[in-house]
């Protein structure tokens, strides 16, 4: 048995769900490339800045996301900051910067 989409009420077709891996390619650039720039960021400005997806669970992966470049060694923590998220309401964020071996890996 196969499934069928419902189309959305404008009558076009919503699009397929996207699994983390997938979602996570398609993202990965954008972090290391602000993680090589050594410049400090945000989650969201990163996103927000190049108009990325959500992924499949937005409260979870945005975060496994960040500790996932840290654990790989391209991110560290710099601090706090307001968000700019717009349904924040400006509650604190961590701040990001990339580490000197990603700085490193930008110029190879």
């Amino acid at each position: 048995m196969t499934a069928t989409v419902q189309p959305t009420l404008d009558g076009t077709t919503p699009p397929a769900p996207v699994d983390y891996e997938t979602w996570l390619a398609a993202v990965w650039p954008h972090f290391i490339a602000a993680a090589a720039s050594g410049r400090t960021f945000t989650c969201y400005s990163i996103a927000d800045t190049n108009q990325l997806p959500d992924p499949p669970n937005p409260r979870a992966h945005w975060g496994r996301l960040m500790h996932q470049l840290r654990d790989d060694g391209y991110t560290r923590p710099a601090g706090w900051t307001c968000s700019d998220r717009p349904t924040t309401r400006h509650s604190g964020v961590r701040t990001w910067k990339g580490t000197a071996a990603a700085q490193r890996e930008a110029a190879a």
